[in-house]
């Protein structure tokens, strides 16, 4: 298939878009934003349903032969969003093509030839997933097209965030139920038995590869009730995104899971050390976003951190303590935080900042190391296996961990003791070092976590929420070590 089909397959994709984009082009040029909210003039009418028709015929040639569509599409006036998950694959952009509907999209996306020329065309929402003000922008531009009682196409939103395997629904993010409008669940289905179309690390063109060598594929797409919010979901997006997700999980006939977006990112991040799947990090990770501590803004404090641990040296700190340096009023959130580094009622602050360090900066396992080293460290710049093996545990957010071996491979001058320098020269030289000595048969991470930590594809941004709309009230989960 790869010598016949799927050469003829991607020249005929390829070809497709191509024949798309003029009229997307010509259509997109110069209306403001007043013609916008009009009705469709005939002539777009038209244009609208060549498009559709092209990207029927693009889908048709990749061998999604037939779309088994379930339900009814509710009318803009009646669910100005449609909330669609799981979010697992290229092709997740059938239901975008099928129905025109608008998408939140990453302001560089229309700036790619061809592809950007037809993104635009859908009216599109663009955010720039680095700027908070963009991000806080979006839900206003969401809000407002939401409130216009039909006059805006209809909004498509994939909440989770990134892209899953499909075996369970992730935390919603809360940013397309902040409007507090009615919304209409839609679930999606590729029932193949080959390949199943599912967006994995690393495999994501192998993936597409695959699929485009597949003779027919199948995809469900399910529409479901429109969903109509209470008062207390209007004022609480959480809850509203929580009862929206359990109806659409219920639809798939899968579970539903705590992990979110950021909790994914960490699990998956690229680095020498991954996090084991006992790992009480994203329990961590979670405490330190209900405490309103953003890992994003944290970083710049790490240096000031490890000094102060430095300074601390072995001192261990109180919960009251512990609060007073974080400025924050002690809380089940703090004492459930605290817990997860409690010794006999007191912590090291030095594990604090190491944990901190690895959610901040989850690929960058070295820089980590470097930090650990400095606030462990002796006058003379070196540690003891002891101080490695509490780094290390605390870095991969286990309770047990052996590290002789490790430690005797590094030392080989047999001193008891080894520098920084030390340790980055023999991680350079064995990069695979915690394969071998560290978790040679424990580092199997949950299937449910196979979730992709890069971009979403398409270019659809699907983590738009603003940084305060974190979910604060969730009662956090105990120590997972």
């Amino acid at each position: 298939m790869t010598l016949t089909l799927f050469p003829i397959r991607l020249f005929f994709a390829a070809f497709m878009m191509l024949l798309a984009w003029p009229f997307a082009f010509i259509a997109s040029m110069g209306p403001t934003e007043r013609e916008l909210e009009k009705p469709l003039s005939w002539w777009r009418k038209v244009v609208d349903f060549l498009l559709k028709a092209i990207m029927r015929t693009m889908w048709l040639a990749g061998g999604f032969h037939w779309i088994n569509v379930k339900g009814r599409q509710a009318l803009p006036a009646e669910a100005a969003i449609l909330t669609l998950a799981p979010h697992s694959s290229y092709f997740d952009a059938i239901p975008v093509t099928m129905t025109m509907a608008s998408i939140v999209m990453k302001a560089e996306s229309k700036d790619i030839p061809v592809w950007g020329t037809l993104i635009k065309y859908i009216r599109p929402v663009f955010v720039s997933r680095s700027d908070q003000d963009s991000r806080r922008k979006t839900v206003e531009e969401i809000k407002r097209r939401a409130q216009s009682n039909g006059k805006w196409p209809q909004i498509m939103i994939f909440p989770e965030g990134t892209c899953t395997n499909r075996s369970c629904l992730i935390t919603f993010k809360p940013g397309a139920f902040i409007p507090g409008v009615p919304v209409q669940p839609v679930v999606l289905r590729y029932p193949n038995k080959l390949v199943s179309s599912v967006f994995i690390v690393d495999y994501k063109l192998k993936i597409l590869w695959l699929t485009l060598c597949q003779f027919h594929n199948s995809v469900e797409i399910e529409f479901l009730p429109v969903y109509i919010p209470s008062e207390e979901e209007k004022k609480n997006p959480s809850l509203y995104a929580n009862n929206v997700r359990s109806i659409m999980a219920e639809a798939l006939g899968v579970s539903v899971t705590d992990y979110t977006f950021e909790d994914c990112e960490l699990a998956l991040a690229e680095g020498q050390l991954r996090l084991p799947s006992d790992t009480c990090l994203l329990e961590f990770a979670k405490l330190v976003r209900r405490l309103g501590l953003k890992p994003q803004k944290l970083k710049k404090d790490l240096d000031r951190y490890c000094e102060s641990a430095k300074k601390m040296k072995e001192k261990r700190v109180s919960l009251k303590e512990f609060a007073a340096y974080l400025e924050v009023p002690i809380s089940d959130t703090l004492e459930n935080m605290f817990a997860l580094f409690n010794e006999d009622g007191v912590i090291d602050f030095r594990e604090y900042v190491t944990a901190l360090s690895v959610i901040c900066r989850p690929s960058k396992t070295l820089e980590t190391i470097q930090l650990a080293f400095k606030m462990y460290q002796s006058p003379y710049g070196t540690i003891t296996e002891e101080d490695l093996a509490c780094i290390l545990k605390t870095a991969m957010g286990v309770s047990q961990l052996n590290v002789t071996n490790l430690f005797k491979a590094i030392d080989e001058e047999e001193k008891g003791k080894i520098t920084y320098d030390d340790f980055k020269r023999y991680a350079d030289m064995y990069p695979d070092f915690a394969e071998e000595y560290l978790y040679p048969d424990q580092m199997e991470v949950e299937s449910f976590l196979k979730t992709s930590s890069l971009p979403a594809p398409n270019g659809f941004c699907t983590d738009f929420s603003p940084e305060n709309a974190d979910d604060k009230n969730n009662p956090p989960q105990k120590k997972l070590n």
